[in-house]
């Protein structure tokens, strides 16, 4: 009996152990926690910043789509210059009396060559390009659909027959409308290497919407046309232009 318990511990003795298994290492920081206390307080004085701008913009929108009250009243201004053109806010979804007609938003520009000869291009169908784009398009751009469009309605409404400007919105409708065409000539090449863009013209084509078979309405197909004098092109005209191959006038006359 001895003799056996004695080979049994022997066995045990020389049977290897399992090593016992290492605490769990404690978890880890992540996020804005795995930062150092600089860089923490770094990123948290970023999202407030974000905070207060999204704050600040739906309070803004708010007080511009809200009806008149004492705050958008006296800070008018104020509401103005951040909702126009970009965040500019309307009902025309639910309009009673929706557009009848197809309006067609053309360009074209006056070009100074490199051998110093002046061209004209021909006109381009902005509006055609746009429809294009978003024909058979699931998801289609916002901007495609509504940049133009929305540029060249809000110049139309501020701007009298001789293209005078209305209303304090005039000038600033009219320098977003010929941004945009000076960004969208670029990118249909309508300038040659070496080549100047000097002077820009705008037009649309305004024809109405055929009425329904069941309808007794008539209507002239007729195109409509209302043409912008020519606009002389500066550096104010194309301020995101630094990928772009566009070369414009300065303020100052010069060419950048």
């Amino acid at each position: 009996m001895e003799t056996e318990a004695g080979a049994a511990d022997e066995a045990a003795r020389r049977t290897p152990q399992e090593p016992t298994p290492a605490p769990p290492d404690p978890p880890g920081r992540r996020g804005i926690a795995a930062l150092s206390l600089r860089y923490q307080v770094v990123a948290a004085l970023a999202l407030a910043a974000v905070a207060l701008v999204a704050c600040v913009h739906v309070l803004m929108v708010f007080l511009h789509v809200a009806p008149p009250n004492t705050v958008s009243k006296q800070h008018s201004e104020a509401i103005d210059e951040w909702i126009y053109p970009e965040f500019e806010q309307n009902w025309k979804l639910f309009a009673p009396n929706p557009l009848q007609q197809n309006i067609a938003v053309e360009t074209r520009a006056e070009i100074r060559t490199s051998g110093g000869e002046l061209r004209t291009t021909r006109w381009y169908d902005l509006s055609g390009q746009d429809g294009a784009a978003i024909d058979g398009n699931v998801l289609p751009s916002h901007t495609t659909q509504n940049e133009l469009r929305r540029a060249w309605d809000v110049y139309s409404s501020t701007h009298d027959a001789q293209n005078r400007p209305t209303g304090l919105r005039g000038t600033l409708s009219e320098q977003y409308l010929r941004r945009i065409l000076v960004l969208r000539l670029d990118r249909l090449d309508a300038a040659g290497k070496g080549d100047v863009v000097e002077r820009v013209q705008v037009r649309s084509r305004s024809t109405a919407v055929t009425p329904p078979k069941w309808s007794a309405e008539k209507v002239s197909q007729k195109p409509v046309y209302r043409q912008v004098p020519w606009w002389t092109v500066t550096s104010k005209d194309a301020p995101l232009d630094a990928g772009t191959h566009l070369r414009v006038q300065s303020a100052t006359g010069g060419v950048r």
